[in-house]
């Protein structure tokens, strides 16, 4: 596998050189993302809250192509953490695209919750890259032609029972993506609305269960099958490649939002 370059792909140029940093990068979307962005011939810093999934993630995409040496490196992030997060894009220094994907795990059962619960889970999937991009642009960090790319899901549109509290974080996702591309203009600020993903963040179930909801994603939707994250990663590339996108939340969802 070749790695793209301005001559010998124009068409995936836009990435070529540029500086993305993925916070969430270490499994799942934000993995395929990592990969993906590379494979266009750009230098990638992945992160997330461990040392060990960093290093592992890393160590897994130079596996994957050797080509990637000198274009991937990691970063660990505290997104709870104001002071962390502020050292983090201090380190991280100019770039170019970034694509947040991290998160607490979902809340799917708002009766029984704890308030202290409901609330953290605005953290990281909310707090996290809307401070991070307030930082980066009061502080002059973000190239010409610089993104961010949010993440929320199917539930900004249509809520199941018991998850009114991941609806309400992701509808703050949604809306705040139009605020700061308002604010942050001409940086372009978008969303991503994924449906069901065969990724980790399911990990926690049984293999039964979990087997059970893939197979409920995909009997829920147009397409019939449940989405692969390299598939969704997709839409991540083309918010950063496309400088006439802003403010926008796109679903990629199989057709779900109508079956």
């Amino acid at each position: 596998m070749s790695i793209a370059t301005a001559q010998s792909a124009p068409s995936l140029r836009h990435l070529v050189g540029k500086l993305v940093v993925v916070v969430g990068g270490t499994s799942g979307i934000g993995y395929s993302v990592a990969q993906g962005s590379l494979e266009h011939g750009a230098k990638v810093i992945i992160s997330s809250s461990s040392q060990a999934k960093v290093d592992a993630a890393v160590t897994k995409l130079l596996k994957t192509n050797p080509l990637f040496a000198g274009s991937i490196s990691g970063l660990t992030l505290n997104a709870k953490d104001v002071k962390s997060i502020e050292a983090f894009w201090d380190k991280v220094g100019k770039f170019d695209h970034l694509v947040w994907t991290a998160g607490d795990p979902l809340l799917t059962n708002f009766m029984e919750e704890d308030l202290d619960t409901q609330k953290g889970i605005f953290d990281v999937r909310f707090w996290g890259p809307v401070l991070s991009a307030k930082y980066a642009y009061k502080k002059g960090l973000f190239n010409p032609g610089a993104s961010v790319t949010m993440s929320v899901g199917t539930v900004v549109r249509k809520p199941s029972k018991g998850w009114a509290m991941t609806a309400a974080v992701a509808g703050a996702v949604e809306s705040i993506t139009r605020g700061l591309a308002v604010e942050l203009a001409p940086i372009r600020v978008n969303t991503v609305a994924p449906g069901g993903v065969e990724t980790e963040l399911w990990d926690g179930m049984t293999a039964e269960a979990k087997a059970g909801l893939m197979t409920f994603f995909g009997e829920h939707s147009l397409v019939k099958r449940t989405a692969q994250p390299e598939e969704v990663a997709e839409s991540y590339l083309y918010l950063m490649k496309c400088r006439n996108v802003t403010g926008q939340t796109i679903d990629v969802e199989g057709g779900a939002l109508l079956a």
